[in-house]
C-alpha cells in the first residue's frame, strides 16, 4: 500500500513548515513562558519601583524582595499552566530547583544593576545612579540576560520532560500464522 496511513502525524509544507513541525512544541512552550515571565515581570518592576523610589529601600534589597515574590508568581504560572503537560515530580525538589536558578538568574540581574550603579555610577553618577539606569541595568540587561539562563535551567532541570513512554511487551506467540 501507498499514502498516508490512518493516524499518521500531518506534516506541513514549505521549510516553515518543517520548522514549525520540528519547533512547535518548543515555540508553544517559549509563548507561555515569555507570557508567565511578563506576569512576574510587572509583579518585579512595580514592587522594585515602590520599595527603592516610594520606601527609600537601598536598590540591591529592593531587587533581591522583589525578584524573590515574582519569583513565586513565575513557579506557579510555569507549574500549573506552561509545563503542566510534564510529568511532576516532587513538587518541593521542582520548589527548591526552580528558586536555586531563579537565584542565579538574580545574581545575573544584580550584577548587571551592580556594574551599572556603582561600577559605571563611580564613574559618571549623573547618568549610572538615576533610577532610569537602574531600571534599564535591572529590567532590560539583567533580566533579559537572566530569562534566556531561565528558560533553559527550568526546562532542562525543574519541569523535565517525561520521557519516552514504554514499548508495550511483544508476544513471542506465533498465533497469526504470518
Amino acid at each position: 500500500m501507498t499514502g498516508d496511513q490512518p493516524g499518521a502525524p500531518q506534516t506541513r509544507r514549505g521549510p516553515i513548515g518543517a520548522l514549525l513541525d520540528r519547533f512547535g512544541h518548543l515555540i508553544h512552550e517559549l509563548s507561555k513562558f515569555a507570557t508567565v515571565g511578563g506576569f512576574a515581570f510587572v509583579v518585579d518592576f512595580v514592587l522594585f519601583n515602590f520599595l527603592s523610589s516610594g520606601r527609600d529601600m537601598p536598590p540591591l534589597a529592593a531587587k533581591t524582595i522583589s525578584t524573590v515574590i515574582a519569583a513565586t508568581v513565575a513557579f506557579l504560572g510555569n507549574r500549573f499552566w506552561t509545563w503542566r503537560h510534564r510529568q511532576r515530580s516532587n513538587p518541593a525538589r521542582e520548589y527548591a530547583l526552580f528558586f536555586f536558578f531563579n537565584a542565579v538568574g538574580l545574581g545575573i540581574a544584580v550584577a548587571s544593576l551592580a556594574v551599572s550603579h556603582y561600577g559605571l555610577g563611580a564613574v559618571w553618577p549623573a547618568v549610572f545612579q538615576t533610577p532610569l539606569a537602574d531600571n534599564i541595568a535591572s529590567f532590560i540587561v539583567g533580566t533579559g540576560l537572566g530569562t534566556l539562563f531561565r528558560f533553559w535551567s527550568y526546562r532542562r532541570f525543574v519541569f523535565v520532560d517525561a520521557g519516552t513512554p514504554p514499548v508495550p511487551a511483544t508476544s513471542h506467540d506465533r498465533e497469526s500464522g504470518a
